[in-house]
C-alpha cells in the first residue's frame, strides 16, 4: 500500500464533491392513477393534464359543511314481523294478473306456461293488435313478456319479466303481524 500525503487526501475530497456537484443521471419516471390504471405523468395528453389540474381534494373542512336534515336521522325501526306459511290459494285468489305478449317473442312462451299452472284470475294481452299496444302504452309496458300482479284493491304490486323473476315473487313467504 502507498503512503499519500495529507495534501493528496484533500485533493482527492475536492474532486470528488466537485465531480458530485455535477451528477447529471437519467429522468425520474413518475406514474400517476387517475382513471382505473397507472400511466406515465410525461405520456398525458390534454385531456388527461386538464382531468388532474380540475380534480378537486377532499378536505375534512369543507364535509363538515352538509346540513343535516330529516332524511339523515336515525330511524326507529319496529321489530320483525312474525312469519308463518300461508295457505296460496286464498292468496291468489285475491290478486289477479296481466300478462302482456307478442307472438314472435322467444320468452313469452315459459311464461305463458308458468301462468297456466297457477290458479289464479287473470289475462293475457297481445301487444301485436292495436288494443293491446294501446292497453301495454297506457301501462308503461315496453317489454315483452311482462305479467302485472294487483291486488284486490287494484293496486299494482309486482312486476315481472321472466320465470326466475315469477318464481322468485311466488317463492316469497308471506308474512303476518
Amino acid at each position: 500500500m502507498e503512503k499519500r500525503t495529507l495534501a493528496q487526501i484533500e485533493a482527492e475530497i475536492e474532486e470528488t464533491k466537485a465531480a458530485l456537484n455535477d451528477v447529471h443521471g437519467t429522468e425520474t419516471e413518475v406514474y400517476a392513477r387517475i382513471v382505473g390504471y397507472y400511466r406515465a405523468v410525461k405520456h398525458w395528453n390534454k385531456g388527461k393534464r386538464d382531468e388532474f389540474d380540475q380534480r378537486k381534494m377532499f378536505s375534512l373542512e369543507a364535509s363538515k359543511e352538509y346540513d343535516i336534515t330529516a332524511a339523515d336521522c336515525i330511524c326507529e325501526a319496529k321489530a320483525p314481523a312474525k312469519m308463518s306459511a300461508v295457505d296460496t290459494t286464498k292468496e291468489l285468489n285475491s290478486v289477479t294478473y296481466e300478462m302482456y305478449t307478442r307472438k314472435t317473442c322467444p320468452n313469452c312462451p315459459p311464461v305463458k306456461d308458468f301462468m297456466a299452472d297457477l290458479d289464479m284470475p287473470g289475462r293475457s294481452i297481445d301487444v301485436d293488435t292495436k288494443e293491446g299496444l294501446a292497453e301495454a302504452a297506457k301501462k308503461g309496458v315496453f317489454a315483452s313478456p311482462t305479467v302485472i300482479f294487483y291486488n284486490e284493491a287494484g293496486v299494482e304490486t309486482a312486476r315481472c319479466h321472466s320465470v326466475e323473476e315469477l318464481e322468485a315473487v311466488f317463492s316469497k313467504v308471506a308474512v303476518s303481524a
